[in-house]
This record gives structure tokens, sequence and C-alpha cells, in this order.
């Protein structure tokens, strides 16, 4: 792909997002609080997910191994 090309595709994408959100139809400042609305609610999504996925992966992960009878490896048995 040229640059050309992919910068007409970028401006289609984008020419897309407004006919789909009916931005086109926004004034100036409007476009500015709606746009600065979906980057920060998207960033917000994009932290919280990078931030909390992989604590509940491994939760799971430890979950299914003890409800399956493996052992943690810190669990001493004590013999007497």
């Amino acid at each position: 792909m040229d640059i050309k090309s992919m910068k007409n595709y970028l401006y289609w994408l984008y020419c897309q997002f407004e006919l789909i959100t009916c931005s086109y139809l926004m004034e100036p400042w409007e476009k500015l609080l709606f746009y600065t609305f979906n980057v920060t609610m998207l960033v917000m999504v994009l932290y919280t997910t990078y931030i909390f996925v992989p604590v509940h992966i491994s939760t799971a992960f430890q979950f299914f191994l003890h409800l399956f009878g493996n052992q943690h490896e810190k669990t001493v048995s004590v013999v007497k």
C-alpha cells in the first residue's frame, strides 16, 4: 500500500465515523467536546483493561488450579 491510498483510506474511515456518529452536523466547539469525551473514555477503558485484566486472569488461573487439585507451591504439609 502506498502513502496516498493509506491517506485516502484513513480519510474514508474518518468520514464513516462522522456519518455514523452524526458529528458532521455539529459545530466546531461541539465536535471538540464530543471528541474529547470519546478519547477520554477510550483512554480510561484501555488503562483499566491494562491494569485489571492481568490480575483477573491470574486469579482465575489460580482458582482453576486449586479447583482441579493442584497445590500451591507455598503449601507445606505437616506430617507428625
